[in-house]
């Protein structure tokens, strides 16, 4: 049965709508955000021609399917609302014939600019017509309902999934069906056709469907046994050949350094007639724990001299309110290209998107230049040079195919004047379609959310706690660093903060963190900010080191805890199972990838797979793009990454000092990609 039907206008303005079954006003609110504003349609079809119900891929959202369709002269949007449980034949006629007899009755009051209300009496029209068209239409068939949808436990994100859906097999009522209507755990058959006296439950139907399953407790890893290994069994482990971990090119690169520094050579290990050491020096292998030969304080101070700390207004501006906010990325640009203004002049290859290829995309245009109308064929050799160059700009493949299309239909029946205003437009409509992949949806106000938390409304009755960021990526792209940017930057603001080192694997892990803690410890030693380490050294548990941080920060009143975690191959299944524990016992409120702006199309599979690999209801809340004053230009891998979550750029990493910390600004990010440099 139809839950509900809904005409409205582009600018939000809904002119009639009926309503059988209450429904989430979500719904029809994320169908609008992911078909009209952020275009994120089944199959990337572009809103270009009134295409009728049948040609519109369907929209599902948890166990609704809506089906739709517009009126592009009109501004209107018709929307039809049922249960994806129910197979509705009829529906996609209904939405069509619906549309004839709506423009028809008031097509002439939208057209007039002077009205600004028109009444609608649709009821009867509707009424009637829906019943002729259920009439006409066989009733739908039980045997199409989605397996899925019979688990209560079943959660889905509100995302865009195919038109068809896999049935269950030999699944069979008696009678015919016309609406079905669940509460609690029993189906009810409601308006049959041919009355039926059944009632079947969804423990019966799914008994009898679905084979029963195993569930694995949550968290469960099957790991070795703990406990002090015997010299005898670790020398017997050598003798029959059993590899260890290996160590990584960084840490190999450390090892070899320091056997260079060091002349003296290693002492070998004497063993007895049982294979057992004759002697043991006690020389201690695991450094992370304090011991006597900790430098003093005073050392520390002497060390630390050589950290100069950088001038605020490099990096960042005071705000009225006396809070730091950080400079975004286009403002050192901008200055850099005005001083540089003199020599843009005098250069005579035009910029923008066919500055790289001028003269090759000249000679595919001559002949559409001049009044004629652009039209797909002659711009199918146009768009290759467009890929081409997005490609070289490090962008993925994918997400080109996404640019070019929002290109594509915003040049099909353009009626060109001079090859200059083709160019322009060219760079107008490519500057649309990147500004809506790259603008966020949310707000990115970082202090905004720590106060929310740390200083809560009174009002709310809520309890103080810290707000809790976790810091997470592959090997090797900055993940401590970056988080040592924010902890700067959060000291700038006279925050309490907690660092903890979750990385608990990567040898030398723990040093790294004491170095960058001590260092912003004199950094901001008059600021007003405070910062310390929590570690527990090597070879324990992550999960459990971040909710005993957590817990510790909590009682003596830190704001924020940044959590620093090992790195892992976005590949390796058993390597990203963790992040679901870890996240289920931490429960950060913000969870951040570190991104290389060098890694290339690979940025799009490193991206998904970590944005799914936090379990359900859980995805990645930012990016931190590192190491774009390494690229120039080709900082393809912003979009590509955006493109393939939706989730936005929090953070720009633009050098090794603490201050080198910046906000992604998408004008920067457009003209970057843009230019032909």
């Amino acid at each position: 049965m139809l839950d509900s039907f809904e005409i409205f206008t582009a600018s939000g303005i809904v002119l009639w709508s009926k309503t059988y079954s209450p429904i989430n006003r979500a719904i029809v609110n994320s169908f609008i955000t992911d078909v009209f504003i952020e275009e994120r349609s089944p199959q990337n079809i572009r809103i270009t021609n009134d295409l009728s119900a049948t040609k519109n891929p369907s929209y599902k959202h948890n166990k609704h399917t809506i089906k739709w369709t517009t009126v592009k002269e009109l501004g209107l949007i018709f929307v039809a609302v049922y249960r994806s449980l129910l197979h509705l034949t009829w529906i996609d006629k209904l939405v069509d014939n619906i549309k004839i007899i709506f423009v028809d009755l008031y097509g002439d009051q939208l057209r007039n600019s002077h009205v600004t209300l028109v009444e609608c009496k649709f009821d009867a029209y509707f009424d009637q017509h829906i019943r002729e068209v259920e009439k006409a239409a066989p009733s739908p068939d039980i045997k199409h309902i989605n397996s899925r949808y019979l688990d209560d436990d079943y959660r889905s994100t509100p995302d865009l999934v195919p038109e068809e859906s896999p049935v269950l097999p030999n699944f069979l009522l008696g009678g015919e069906i016309k609406g079905l209507v669940r509460k609690g755990s029993t189906l009810n058959i409601q308006d049959s056709v041919k009355p039926s006296t059944k009632s079947t439950s969804i423990e019966e139907i799914t008994s009898c469907m679905i084979k029963p399953c195993i569930k694995v407790p949550d968290g469960h890893l099957i790991t070795e046994k703990t406990g002090r290994a015997s010299r005898s069994s670790r020398k017997a482990r050598r003798t029959v050949g059993t590899s260890t971990t290996y160590a990584s090119s960084d840490e190999m690169q450390l090892q070899k350094n320091r056997a260079s520094k060091n002349t003296t050579a290693k002492k070998g290990r004497k063993w007895d007639a049982n294979n057992l050491p004759d002697e043991d020096d006690g020389l201690p292998l695991d450094y992370s724990e304090h011991n006597d030969t900790t430098p003093s304080k005073s050392e520390l101070r002497i060390e630390a001299r050589a950290n100069t700390k950088p001038d605020q207004g490099s990096w960042g501006r005071t705000t009225d309110n006396g809070r730091f906010v950080l400079k975004d990325l286009d403002d050192q640009i901008t200055s850099i290209l005005n001083s540089d203004n003199c020599k843009e002049n005098n250069t005579t290859i035009p910029n923008g998107i066919l500055g790289s290829s001028f003269n090759t995309i000249k000679g595919l245009v001559r002949n559409v230049v001049g009044g004629k109308t652009l039209t797909k064929e002659n711009l199918q050799k146009f768009m290759k040079e467009i890929e081409d160059h997005l490609l070289q700009k490090n962008v993925a493949r994918e997400a080109v195919l996404r640019l070019c299309e929002g290109v594509e239909t915003e040049l099909i029946g353009l009626k060109t004047g001079n090859f200059e205003s083709v160019q322009s437009r060219i760079n107008t409509a490519m500057e649309s379609s990147l500004k809506k992949i790259l603008t966020p949806t949310s707000s990115l106000n970082l202090i905004r959310e720590i106060d929310a938390v740390t200083k809560p409304s009174s009002i709310l009755m809520q309890k103080r706690r810290p707000y809790v960021m976790s810091i997470v990526g592959v090997n090797g792209v900055g993940k401590s660093t970056n988080l040592s940017k924010i902890c700067y930057f959060l000291l700038q603001n006279k925050y309490k903060v907690l660092v903890v080192a979750g990385d608990t694997f990567r040898s030398g892990a723990v040093e790294q963190l004491e170095v960058h803690v001590r260092n912003l410890q004199e950094l901001t030693e008059r600021e007003g900010g405070e910062v310390k380490l929590y570690q527990k050294g090597y070879g324990k548990d992550a999960a459990n080191v971040a909710r005993d941080a957590i817990t510790l920060a909590t009682q003596e009143g830190f704001d924020v805890v940044l959590i620093d975690t090992a790195g892992r191959r976005h590949n390796d299944q058993r390597l990203m199972s963790s992040l679901e524990k870890f996240a289920k016992f931490a429960n950060p409120d913000k969870i951040l990838m570190v991104a290389e702006a060098l890694v290339g199309t690979d940025s799009v599979a490193q991206a998904r797979n970590f944005n799914e690999a936090f379990g359900n209801g859980r995805a990645l809340d930012g990016f931190i793009i590192s190491k774009c004053d390494t690229v120039g230009d080709m900082i393809g891998t912003v979009v590509s990454m955006v493109h393939a979550t939706s989730v936005p750029v929090l953070f720009v990493g633009v050098g090794q000092h603490y201050s080198d910390l910046r906000n992604l600004s998408v004008k920067w990010a457009v003209e970057k990609l843009l230019s032909s440099n």
